[in-house]
């Protein structure tokens, strides 16, 4: 069963009177990554849901709600709030990313809900994870390596970065890195090495990227943390700007999320639970 359809079932559920909200508000809003095999998410009065229903009594407004395919569901500004306050900060920001990617999502709204709803359990760790989200994020593991970084004390890097070359033919799209520098990250996922194509593509683009002067550090599920801090704290060495990087940035402020510098690969699975 899908997100959506595990969605729409938890919603007839509540006898068409809840509202759904958190992941399966995202999933009916288009945004990838959401996991099909955890409980559906809605705000009712009832708060004895069978398995595989989360719901909760959470106070909105009606500028919160709008109807996506027949349902009412949480708005995306209310949805990344939601989300924001229940998840662990790294967890949240990934999932915001990729609602901001699949709607016009404005943090600025989602900031205002904030506002609204100042004193609700979690909306400091809130604060933090929707100051860090980026749409530019196109998968959860790209939103890891980039908090990473930010963690560390490394500049925000930028995301989804064109690289031209002299006759200004677009050349590659680089996860994320530092204009500044010319210092690029990239995470190379498994369908990067399915097919004989794909994986030439790639090396001809990495070529291509270096011969036009960048620095690009590939990150891939085997590297642990340290690992690679230390490849692209490197590449600033060799670019002469160390300096740049500051001090490492604790971004959680609630104990939610426990260090795990050189523990293992930066993205071995975590658990998906609100």
């Amino acid at each position: 069963m899908t997100a959506s359809s595990r969605a729409m079932a938890a919603w007839l559920w509540t006898g068409r009177n809840g509202v759904l909200a958190g992941r399966s508000a995202a999933a009916l809003h288009g945004a990838k990554w959401v996991n099909d095999d955890a409980p559906a998410q809605l705000l009712h009065r009832n708060r004895r849901a069978p398995s595989g229903i989360d719901a909760w009594l959470d106070r909105f407004e009606d500028d919160e709600v709008q109807i996506v395919h027949g349902m009412p569901v949480t708005t995306p500004a209310r949805t990344a709030l939601d989300l924001a306050c229940r998840l662990p900060v790294d967890d949240a920001v990934a999932a915001i990313d990729a609602l901001a990617r699949a709607t016009k999502l404005k943090i600025a709204d989602a900031d205002a809900l904030a506002r609204r709803y100042r004193g609700r359990r979690g909306i400091r760790r809130a604060r933090v994870a929707l100051d860090l989200v980026d749409p530019g994020a196109e998968s959860p593991q790209e939103t890891r390596l980039r908090l990473l970084y930010i963690r560390e004390g490394f500049p925000r890097p930028e995301t989804q970065i064109p690289v031209y070359d002299e006759y200004d033919q677009l050349v590659a799209v680089l996860d994320m890195g530092w204009r500044r520098v010319t210092v690029g990250a990239d995470y190379e996922g498994e369908h990067h090495r399915l097919t004989r194509r794909r994986f030439n593509s790639d090396i001809r683009r990495f070529e291509a990227v270096t011969e036009l002067g960048w620095i690009d550090v590939r990150v891939t599920v085997e590297d642990t943390e340290g690992v690679i801090i230390e490849r692209t704290r490197r590449a600033f060495e060799r670019r002469g700007a160390l300096s740049l990087i500051g001090p490492p940035v604790d971004l959680y402020r609630a104990p939610t999320v426990p260090s795990r510098r050189d523990s293992g690969p930066l993205f071995a699975p975590r658990s998906r639970s609100a």
